[in-house]
């Protein structure tokens, strides 16, 4: 059986105090069978328009960028058979996989902005200091 860490983890960006935008993983961990399929929940607030982000932190290792929504289809594919499908009526961003592995054990985070950062590695800065 395979164990998905899965933090939860709220991120809140506020710029200027006037807009915020947070992240909520509704599922603190989550155990799969071997090429069993799995579901990371991840729910969203904001009052203005976001791009979406899934990251993923293998042990000993930084974060890495897993598949971002910025506009355009709303099923986003990601690295390593990952997807993830942006629904704005129910602000979620739930990422999935149809066959987990045992080379898929890590930590996951969603993340939301209101602007496209540069570079992954600037919402990783932002990631960490929250």
């Amino acid at each position: 059986m395979l164990l998905l860490l899965v933090p939860v983890l709220e991120v809140i960006f506020t710029l200027g105090g006037t807009r915020a935008q947070s992240v909520t993983q509704l599922d603190s961990q989550v155990s799969v069978s071997e090429e069993a399929p799995v579901l990371l929940r991840c729910n969203y607030s904001s009052s203005v328009s976001v791009y979406l982000f899934w990251y993923v932190q293998y042990p000993n290792q930084g974060l890495q960028l897993l598949l971002k929504y910025l506009s355009g289809p709303t099923l986003v594919k990601g690295i390593n058979g990952f997807e993830a499908e942006f629904k704005k009526s129910e602000t979620s961003f739930h990422l999935r996989k149809p066959s987990a592995h045992i080379s898929n054990t890590a930590e996951y985070f969603c993340a939301v902005s209101d602007t496209v950062p540069e570079t992954a590695e600037e919402l990783n800065t932002n990631l960490l200091r929250c």
